[in-house]
Order: C-alpha cells, then sequence, then structure tokens
C-alpha cells in the first residue's frame, strides 16, 4: 500500500521542482527518506515533486506497529524533524550528474569535464588546503536549513508563523536566491572585512545604473599554442602565450588554468555573467582544426573579461594575467583566490551604490522586460546558428562541387575544341580552358569563404548563448530579493538598501551586457559584410579575368 502523509499546513511552491499542499490534504510519499528536510511525493491534484517534511505528518494506519506486553498494537510513529544542514543541490541527492557551471548560483566546483590531469607545479595543497580549495566543494557560506518544524499545538504554529513571516528563509533551500548568498546578505548575516580595493562602485548613467568604468582599460594578446611535454616526454599538453598590455610581459597558460580561474569568478560574482569557456573535447585536442576554433574561443573570452569593468580589475584575474615564472608567487596567489572571504553573500558587502535607491517597481519592470529580451534573443540565435551552420555546408560541399562540375564541363569543351587544328581557334580554346579553371576556383572560393564570414558569426552565438543561459539565475537572485522585501512589510525598511544594492548591480551587469551586445553585433556584421563584399569582389576579378582572354587571342 502507498504511503501516504497528511498536510498540516498550506504550503505554497514558489520553484521548480516544488508541489503546493492544503492543510488536511492527503500526499502520497514515494520514500520516507529526506532530501534536506525535504520530502517527494505525489499531492491530491496529481503533481510530483518536493514538499517540507516539517509540513507533513505520516498517518498512522499506514505505519508499523509494535506490540506491547499486553498484546495490544502501539503505534509508533516516526518523526519527522527538519534536518540542519549545509547546501547540497538536489541533482547530488538524486544522483544524477551536475551540469556545466554557469555564473549567478550554484556551487563554485564548475569545472567544465576532464582535460587532462593536474601536474606538480598546480596540485601543490596540503589536505588542509584541499578542504578549502579545489578538492571539494564547501558551501559558499554556512548555511543551515530553518525549516518550521512540527508543534505540539496549534498555537506553538502560529507563533512560529509570524516570527518566520518577519523575515522568512526561503523554504527551497536549492534556490538560487539561497546557494547565491543573495538570501543570507537580504537578511543581514553576511559579514567580511572590504578593503578599498575591493569595492566595487555602480553609478547612475543616463539609462539606469552602471558599473563604474575601469580607469586604465588594457588589452591582452593570446598567442598560437604550443605543444609541451612533461614526464620525459610521456605526458603533453598546449600553452597558450598571453601579453597584456599593461605589463607586455608574456605568461603562458593551460586551459585548465583558464578553467580554474572560471570556477574562481563564478563563485566570487553571483549576478555578474561570467562568460562561458570554449568547450572541452575529449579526444583529438591536439588536431588543428580543434585548436584553431579553442584559440578563438579563449580570444572572445578574453576579450569580454578585459572589457569587463569589475572582471577586468578583479585581483584573481589580473593575479591570472601577470604571475609569470615565480612559482612561489604563483602558489600564493593560488591559494589565497581559493580562501577568498569576499564570495557568495559577502560579495554584495563590496557594491557601492548611488546615493537616490531605485523605485523597486520600476526595477521588477525592467527585469521582466529584459527576461523577454533574453527569451527572445535566445530563440532566434538558435534559428540565425543552424540556417548559417546549414549554409555553411552547402557552401562547402554543395557550391564547390556544382562549380566543380561547371568548370569541369567547359574544360571537357575545350578539349573537343582543341581536336580542330586550324590556327584561328587556338585563342579559343585557351580562353574556354581558362574559364573552366576560373570556375573550380570560384568553388574553392566557396568551399574556404565561411572559415573567413560564418565561422566567426557562430563563434559570437555561441559566446552569447553562454551569457544567456547565466542570466536565469542571476534574475532570479534579485526577484528573490524583491519577492523577500514584499513579503516582509514591518521589515521593508531594513531590507529595502541591501534589496536595492542587488538590484544596483543586476541592473548594472544587464545594462553592461547590453553595451557589449551592441559593440560585438556590430563589430561581427561589419565584418561579416566586409568579408562578403571582399568574397564577391574576388569572383568579379577571376571572372573578369577570364572574359578578357576572350579578347587577349584573338
Amino acid at each position: 500500500m502507498a504511503l501516504k502523509a497528511r498536510v498540516l499546513y498550506d504550503f505554497h511552491s514558489e520553484n521548480p521542482g516544488e508541489i503546493s499542499i492544503t492543510e488536511n490534504e492527503l500526499v502520497t510519499l514515494f520514500s520516507e527518506e529526506e532530501l534536506d528536510g525535504w520530502l517527494e511525493g505525489e499531492n491530491s491534484r496529481g503533481e510530483a515533486g518536493l514538499f517540507p517534511a516539517s509540513y507533513v505528518e505520516i498517518t498512522r494506519d499506514q505505519i508499523t506497529s509494535n506490540t506491547n506486553n499486553n498484546g495490544l498494537s502501539s503505534p509508533k510513529a516516526k518523526a519527522v524533524t527538519p534536518t540542519h544542514t549545509s547546501y547540497t543541490s538536489p541533482e547530488s541527492q538524486r544522483g544524477l550528474g551536475a551540469g556545466s557551471g554557469g555564473s549567478g548560483g550554484g556551487s563554485f566546483h564548475t569545472s567544465q569535464g576532464s582535460d587532462d590531469d593536474w601536474d606538480d607545479d598546480w596540485d601543490d595543497s596540503s589536505p588542509t588546503d584541499a578542504a578549502q580549495g579545489m578538492g571539494t566543494s564547501p558551501p559558499l557560506y554556512p548555511v543551515t536549513s530553518s525549516l518550521p518544524g512540527r508543534r505540539d499545538s496549534s498555537q506553538q504554529h502560529q507563533q512560529q508563523a509570524k516570527s518566520s513571516a518577519t523575515v522568512g528563509r526561503n523554504l527551497n533551500r536549492f534556490s538560487t536566491f539561497v546557494k547565491s548568498g543573495g538570501e543570507a546578505f537580504l537578511l543581514g548575516e553576511a559579514s567580511a572585512f572590504v578593503k578599498d580595493g575591493d569595492r566595487i562602485c555602480v553609478v547612475m548613467g543616463k539609462n539606469g545604473p552602471e558599473w563604474q568604468e575601469e580607469p586604465y582599460p588594457f588589452m591582452c594578446t593570446i598567442d598560437d599554442p604550443t605543444k609541451q611535454t612533461k614526464f620525459k616526454g610521456m605526458k603533453s599538453y598546449m600553452s597558450y602565450g598571453l601579453t597584456p598590455t599593461h605589463t607586455n610581459v608574456q605568461v603562458n597558460r593551460r586551459y585548465k588554468h583558464f578553467d580554474w580561474l572560471y570556477a574562481r569568478l563564478v563563485e566570487r560574482f553571483p549576478v555578474i555573467s561570467v562568460p562561458h569557456l570554449p568547450e572541452k573535447q575529449a579526444t583529438g585536442r591536439f588536431e588543428e582544426d580543434f585548436i584553431s576554433k579553442r584559440r578563438k574561443g579563449l580570444i572572445w573570452w578574453m576579450n569580454h573579461m578585459i572589457t569587463h569593468p569589475v572582471l577586468a580589475r578583479c585581483d584573481v584575474f589580473q593575479h591570472f594575467l601577470t604571475c609569470g615564472a615565480d612559482e612561489k608567487a604563483w602558489k600564493m596567489g593560488k591559494r589565497k583566490a581559493e580562501r577568498d572571504e569576499l564570495v557568495g553573500s559577502n560579495f554584495f558587502l563590496t557594491i557601492s551604490t548611488p546615493a537616490v535607491p531605485l523605485d523597486l517597481q520600476e526595477v521588477e519592470s525592467k527585469i521582466e522586460g529584459f527576461k523577454s529580451f533574453t527569451k527572445r534573443m535566445d530563440e532566434n540565435i538558435v534559428v540565425v546558428n543552424v540556417t548559417i551552420n546549414d549554409f555553411a555546408r552547402k557552401q562547402i560541399t554543395g557550391f564547390k562541387k556544382e562549380y566543380q562540375k561547371v568548370g569541369q564541363s567547359f574544360a571537357l569543351l575545350g578539349q573537343a575544341f582543341e581536336l580542330d587544328q586550324q590556327a584561328y581557334s587556338g585563342g579559343l580554346n585557351r580562353a574556354i580552358a581558362y574559364t573552366g579553371e576560373a570556375y573550380e576556383q570560384v568553388g574553392e572560393y566557396f568551399a574556404e569563404q565561411p572559415r573567413r564570414d560564418l565561422a566567426p558569426i557562430s563563434d559570437l552565438l555561441d559566446l552569447y548563448r553562454g551569457h544567456l543561459a547565466n542570466f536565469p539565475d542571476i534574475i532570479h537572485v534579485q526577484k528573490g530579493a524583491l519577492t523577500k522585501v514584499k513579503d516582509c512589510p514591518k521589515q521593508e525598511g531594513e531590507l529595502h538598501d541591501r534589496c536595492n544594492i542587488i538590484s544596483c548591480a543586476t541592473l548594472a551587469e544587464i545594462q553592461h551586457f547590453h553595451r557589449t551586445r551592441v559593440r560585438d553585433f556590430r563589430s561581427q556584421m561589419q565584418h561579416h559584410l566586409q568579408e562578403q563584399i571582399g568574397f564577391f569582389q574576388k569572383i568579379t576579378a577571376k571572372l573578369q579575368d577570364a572574359l578578357q582572354k576572350y579578347d587577349d587571342d584573338q
């Protein structure tokens, strides 16, 4: 018989994976095992999902009875109490694989797959260091689930409900709002010492909050990678030479170093869209096409990093760019980054906002508008990517083949004409043969062109799909703060300032995204059209040469 439980208190779902339950409703449990204070089951409407364990009581007729000495059955109910534990993701609780990391929430342990093992100059941590660094995935801040426990009387429950309603916690500890540290900051639980150099300023621009511009912008080049070996040639890897303009000193980095940096940045900045790195590849890592594509992806990634006012000046990023061959200095910087306290909820302590607070209704309207924009942009990026990839495939295979067939047919015609030994036909025969060669060359032009004008657009779209994947979590943090302020009107004065900080940071990041998008797509579309013009000019020049042959040999 299915395990049943009766609902003690109403619960309204707020996040995906949860279900709403009402008082006195009978729900079906899939298992008695709790997931950090949550149970999984099905409500009377047939909806399946999670709900707080402390909000239900397993019905007595479903519980195994123990027989006492008098031969009477005494029901022995299993106690259902909320657990107090550090955050773990629902995917890890259910044994599902975690996805690749995105900015704006989740554990910082966001390595995007396995490339190759850490070498000796990288795996330098002691067991203590490993517990705080890359070996484990500690929570971003100490957090316990404070689900309302069951009381012996309705009066006690009502008292706790009133207390919880004042500044209540989000019941879903898997929520991005909780994982990012947004909730802890809003409730005043963040605490860290912020140096002047770590402060991040949001200023009021013409279009709303903006990150304060970096006063000393710089560029960074990435050279063609070189293949290196270690362990006497037993292990190979690719090394990229990075040269930032503010030092003009080249440093060498492997892809796994980029991956480590990405994980640190995602951990550090919960409401900043850290661009995704190019994808990893298990096989063919040393093939020329893959190496070239990865380098182009890293160049795009680096360009977005160095032009972000916050990420560009981040100490861990600067350490990544400037620390050269000094192994001791590199290790010290690495350990410092992995022990950084200004992560999660403490990140918001670093933000300075304009003097005049934002209107929360206007903020909510802008966020909703941005959500609609990103949804439409993401949908159309897919359409454009599919279209241009299909067009590129046709150019590389179909167009090339068709032009070569035409060229070969002209060549065969010229060969047939050569059977005529008349002197006056020699010029025509040579011109027709050249025309055949010209068409075959045009076919080669078509095959080569996509990598010049279509592939860069596809690379840009891939980069922006990564950004668009980051923003749902970023928006969820901001909306969680707004919801908390609305739900606690008595505490609105205390919460409003912290909510304003989260809102200013979110809108500043959205503003930076739009500015960067306009810059990138304007530049890329200009590049595309210039390449297209050059492409057709090259074809025109080739055909004009063929046309001239008919006049030269008259």
